[in-house]
């Protein structure tokens, strides 16, 4: 008899540990599956913001800090998805994405139509010529010239906007799909007079590229733009949150170390220009 009681209890013991371990599992799972997912689109270019690696993987500044911001989140599971610049936005606006990081700036007319995080670096914009080329100076000098763009980007808005200032005399707007890369080295063989684009960027790509037929200008301060993530119309929470997680980047050097990574220097944003 006591054999058998024995044996009843070693069962009965089993028994908890097994409905133990299945509810444990169970509560895993309900955990997890109460959990968001965050959508964020990028094009993976340009590089150093976003690129993918020798092994196909997205990295870059901006993707190291996205990872940083949802890193232990038990709210929030990440997906990246690459897709072409001009469906990031429509992406957004087809709730396909939540999120979208790609070197993007500020305009009124994206603010009207998404939500912008603070900002995590600063960029600051050039101009850029082939070495050779003495008629360009600045943007004053931009008239009859011809450049490359891209439809929708900041670069496109500005160069648009400056034709209609100067509609006596405007610059020539290529557009294309060809992504920077392609551009960059079609301008170092002379396919265009020049290029306005971020510093970092560029200073990249010649490098990389040994784009040796190229030379930088500088733009005065008030070309100077930050670095945004967007996200679509009703992602308040999101941005909150996302917002939040910068600032904490920010003060403990995150945005620094990751800016001196992938940058060469600290192109993050003070503690100030988070408001």
């Amino acid at each position: 008899m006591k054999l058998k009681k024995i044996i009843s209890l070693a069962l009965l013991a089993t028994s908890a540990l097994v409905i133990a371990a299945c509810s444990n599992n169970g509560s895993d799972s309900s955990e997890a599956a109460k959990k968001e997912v965050v959508r964020v689109a990028t094009n993976a270019s340009p590089k150093p913001f976003n690129y993918e690696d020798e092994k196909g993987e997205l990295t870059g500044y901006e993707i190291e800090v996205v990872k940083a911001i949802f890193k232990d989140s038990d709210k929030y599971d990440l997906e990246f998805e690459k897709t072409e610049w001009s469906s990031l936005f429509a992406g957004l606006d087809s709730d396909r994405y939540q999120m979208a990081v790609n070197n993007i700036s500020y305009t009124e007319e994206r603010a009207n139509k998404y939500l912008y995080a603070y900002p995590i670096a600063k960029n600051p914009n050039v101009l850029v010529v082939q070495k050779d080329d003495e008629s360009i100076k600045s943007m004053d000098d931009l008239g009859g010239k011809t450049t490359e763009v891209v439809q929708g980007t900041n670069t496109a808005a500005q160069l648009e906007e400056w034709n209609k200032e100067h509609a006596d005399n405007p610059t020539n707007l290529s557009y294309t799909r060809a992504d920077f890369q392609q551009i960059m080295t079609r301008m170092n063989d002379g396919q265009a007079d020049y290029k306005i684009f971020d510093r970092i960027s560029i200073e990249t790509i010649i490098k990389n590229q040994g784009l040796n037929n190229l030379k930088i200008i500088e733009l005065p301060e008030s070309a100077q733009p930050f670095v945004y993530p967007v996200f679509a119309k009703g992602q308040d929470d999101l941005k909150k949150f996302v917002d939040g997680r910068i600032k904490e980047l920010q003060a403990d050097g995150t945005l620094a170390k990751l800016s001196k990574e992938f940058f060469g220097g600290d192109y993050a944003p003070t503690a100030e220009e988070l408001k």
